[in-house]
């Protein structure tokens, strides 16, 4: 029986998802599955244990706590050591920030690469001996934001970007042990929900600094974040073709290096590869999120119509009674001043 190490999200509500629709689906192939979860007492974890088998063993396990990944390398070990691990699915995600990059604080950047970078290469070193003595199987659940530049998810790319990238060093380096190395990058997919959205973005707003706030404007924010919650609604529930994305990377003689499921995937990588970049960012905008402009960019709302007078100084317009002045300046000097008038942006017309 071939083991297999699942790592699952790790979120509050983190056995769910591709996680669990994966773990419940090897199992019925016979695998051996060690599935990490939070909470060993979570609803998730309960229905892991009534939908598989007595052979499925749960781990507790914070990605973020070293002391975690060892205990599960300590449980898991002995029961590998004869036959090796065959795969490890990775398969944390963490973001719960919706905002620009500049309204993003540094600390949900941390954790985003604490969780879905550093976390995962922990885990994956820590247990790289036995999956080099199977000769097995690496698949790592990653994210197009990590390919592409989707807006209002700076920390959460970044860190899938990182990962993308540390995997496809581990398929190289890895190549002449026989372990093979696949990344999973799907589409929108409805795989938790997400109570403490609203919750998320009043704390944001309270901890930004007030110049920043001024800058950008509440309902900035309130906006980027309803837009979220739309596109959420358009979210795929069937996760099947992820799951067989990372079956097919676990058992296929010759795994691909990228899967992409997901409807759509195959035009937006074809845009991100082969249109000029200006038109893949209006894709992502008008497909994802469209950011208004921040309120410091607006123009500024007048009271009410300019009078007549109020225009350009060359304008001929009069106000009412006043006759035209003649001009106090030498004609020469008049023309060279208006040769060398500076225009808004500061270049000399």
């Amino acid at each position: 029986m071939a083991r297999l190490l699942l790592q699952f999200r790790t979120f509050n509500w983190c056995d769910s998802g591709f996680g669990k629709q994966a773990a419940c689906h090897l199992d019925s192939m016979g695998f051996k599955v060690f599935a990490s979860v939070l909470d060993l007492q979570s609803a998730g974890a309960k229905e892991l244990r009534q939908r598989c088998s007595p052979s499925l063993t749960l781990l507790q396990m914070d990605l973020t706590k070293p002391e975690d990944i060892r205990k599960a390398q300590q449980l898991v070990q002995p029961q590998t050591a004869r036959t090796g691990l065959w795969g490890l699915v990775n398969n944390a995600g963490f973001d719960d920030t919706i905002a620009d990059a500049e309204l993003s604080p540094l600390c949900k950047f941390r954790t985003c690469m604490d969780v879905n970078f550093f976390g995962t290469l922990e885990l994956t070193k820590a247990l790289l001996p036995l999956l080099r003595s199977a000769r097995g199987r690496i698949v790592t659940v990653s994210s197009p934001a990590g390919d592409m530049p989707y807006p209002c998810l700076a920390a959460y790319g970044a860190s899938k970007a990182a990962l993308t990238l540390l995997m496809d060093t581990f398929r190289s380096e890895l190549e002449p042990w026989g372990v093979k190395v696949s990344v999973i990058l799907p589409g929108y997919f409805k795989t938790v929900e997400n109570p403490g959205l609203r919750m998320r973005k009043e704390q944001l707003l309270a901890s930004l600094p007030a110049d920043l706030l001024q800058a950008y404007g509440e309902e900035y924010i309130h906006e980027i974040n309803k837009q979220f919650v739309k596109f959420m609604k358009t979210a795929n529930e069937d996760l099947s073709s992820v799951v067989n994305s990372i079956t097919d990377a676990l058992i296929a003689a010759s795994p691909a290096a990228r899967y992409y499921p997901g409807v759509g995937m195959w035009l937006i990588y074809f845009i991100h590869h082969y249109l000029p970049s200006i038109i893949r960012d209006l894709f992502l905008k008008a497909f994802f999120i469209n950011q208004k402009l921040p309120r410091a960019l607006q123009p500024k709302q007048q009271n009410g119509p300019a009078p007549p007078w109020a225009t350009a100084p060359d304008s001929p317009t009069l106000r009412p009674g006043h006759q035209p002045l003649a001009s106090c300046e030498p004609a020469a000097l008049t023309q060279q001043g208006r040769r060398g008038q500076l225009t808004p942006a500061g270049a000399v017309t």
